[in-house]
């Protein structure tokens, strides 16, 4: 009888590797989101000239690859990476500044003057977002971004 059902479990694997795929297919679905390959993304949150903007203003991402988002401010006022719409529709692995590490929802991130922060996501769902520094009249002047997933 243990001999019967050791083979019919078997017959239950091979078909279930050979409707799924294969074993390529299953291992790669069973990669943890922490450890998909990591695409990197620099953005300037003004510039040394201090003009407000966002460089570059438009970021495109596919939704299910993690990317790691490396902002710094190289003027010398602060600024804020304002998008909640955006932060609402990823999965947040970690922000990190400094020695300090962040995890869970981020919906704005400041930056003062020389400061850098990485944020380690994956973007979930497709749309067009806005990115804003919400400083008063900063937007105005110009510091206004869009965010596009795939």
């Amino acid at each position: 009888m243990l001999h019967r059902l050791k083979i019919a479990f078997g017959f239950a694997v091979c078909l279930m590797l050979w409707w799924s795929g294969g074993v390529s297919s299953i291992a790669h679905a069973a990669t943890a989101p922490s450890q998909q390959e990591v695409v990197e993304m620099r953005i300037h949150l003004g510039n040394a000239a201090n003009e407000l903007a966002f460089e570059p203003s438009l970021l495109t991402f596919d939704a299910g690859k993690r990317y790691k988002l490396i902002l710094d401010n190289p003027s010398n006022q602060k600024h804020y990476f304002t998008a909640k719409d955006f932060a609402d529709v990823v999965w947040t692995q970690k922000v990190e500044a400094g020695n300090v590490e962040v995890k869970g929802a981020i919906h704005e991130l400041e930056l003062k003057p020389g400061a850098e922060a990485e944020w380690v996501l994956i973007p979930l769902k497709p749309g067009t977002y806005e990115l804003h520094c919400s400083i008063p009249g900063h937007a105005e002047a110009g510091m206004r971004g869009s965010i596009d997933i795939s």
